[in-house]
């Protein structure tokens, strides 16, 4: 007799979860990955309810003015705003400002993040590369309450200042095998890359980058590093640290042979952003790399353009692809919830 093949939904899933626990695997996290099904941060779509009470009432004013007859996004009338008013970027200054207001005392629950980095930490690989576009601090809080090894790039005892060599870093030990001195990286670390910033950077006019707690406040004469929501936001992305962070971004995707990703899972990312999206798009012309998509739903447009590629795994709720073969969406395996369980 014939063998029929298995439905496409237990193929889709066998194959997201050989992806996610496969060799040289590098992760991209979302704002979906943050908002913890309304326990943790605020999607974009909700972002300007958020902040809206932390602005002055001229700036809250001139948004709306823009923002409600059209129905634009926040991303979209910052876009509208961005030349003529109030100088060259004090209202995305201030924008941001609000943000850490309202983000900077919010603590969700770790239980997923904790699960996510925990697995990653007990990988045999020495370096995991993790990219987030999202500004919270969820991670390094998982890390600190797992014990596990966490590198974002700052480094320092009693003052963390940004070093881009603690990215190349590798720690480990020297062992004697067959009566030779081999060096031996210890497995496990993970390597976290902020690609719009962190509610705990902040930056002077003198070049110095420090971290902090997000409660803490804003030193005076220091300004929050966060790339504001816009979607130009990638002419920000040309500066130090940001500088930094894109082009290990594009060596592990694109540039740099001996850190190649063989597959990049992102949870979370709506690929509405072009300047991440160009970096990814380069990734898919090589012929050994996968890219899977973990998300609640995505545009008709972006859709349209992964599923149909040979070298994408796609996962929403209500429709998915493998490989080009399109089908129904699955249940649990498009979140981030799911994700942290898995890996």
């Amino acid at each position: 007799m014939a063998s029929h093949p298995a439905p496409l939904a237990d193929r889709l899933r066998a194959k997201v979860i050989e992806q996610i626990k496969g060799r040289r695997a590098g992760y991209l996290l979302g704002a979906g990955a943050s908002y913890l099904d309304g326990r943790g941060f605020p999607l974009s779509a909700g972002l300007w309810t958020a902040i809206k009470g932390c602005m002055p009432l001229e700036d809250q004013r001139a948004i709306e003015e823009r923002m409600n007859p059209a129905g634009l996004s926040l991303e979209a009338t910052l876009d509208l705003l961005a030349l003529g008013y109030g100088g060259d970027d004090t209202l995305r200054r201030r924008v941001i400002d609000a943000i850490g207001t309202v983000f900077a005392p919010l603590t969700p629950p770790l239980e997923e993040y904790s699960a996510f980095i925990r697995g990653l930490g007990v990988r045999r690989e020495p370096r995991i590369p993790v990219f987030t576009l999202n500004y919270d601090c969820l991670a390094e809080r998982a890390a600190d309450a797992t014990g596990s090894r966490l590198i974002d790039g700052f480094g320092g005892v009693y003052e963390a200042s940004f070093r881009a060599s603690q990215f190349l870093d590798v720690i480990g030990q020297y062992e004697m095998r067959r009566a030779r001195r081999v060096f031996a990286a210890h497995p496990g670390a993970v390597i976290l890359y902020k690609l719009h910033g962190s509610l705990g950077w902040h930056a002077d006019d003198e070049g110095r980058i420090t971290r902090m707690r997000p409660e803490l406040p804003c030193p005076p004469e220091f300004r929050r590093l966060m790339v504001p929501p816009q979607h130009w936001k990638a002419a920000d992305t040309g500066y130090t640290p940001y500088a930094t962070l894109w082009s290990e971004f594009r060596a592990y995707l694109a540039n740099d042979t001996p850190r190649l990703l063989s597959r990049l899972v992102c949870a979370g990312y709506g690929f509405a952003d072009g300047h991440v999206n160009a970096v990814i798009d380069a990734a898919l012309q090589r012929e050994h790399f996968t890219l899977v998509i973990l998300a609640r739903a995505l545009s008709d447009e972006a859709f349209n353009k992964y599923a149909v590629n040979p070298r994408v795994i796609l996962v929403t709720e209500g429709r998915s692809s493998l490989y080009g073969e399109q089908g129904a969406g699955l249940v649990r395996e498009w979140s981030f919830e799911w994700l942290s369980g898995e890996v």
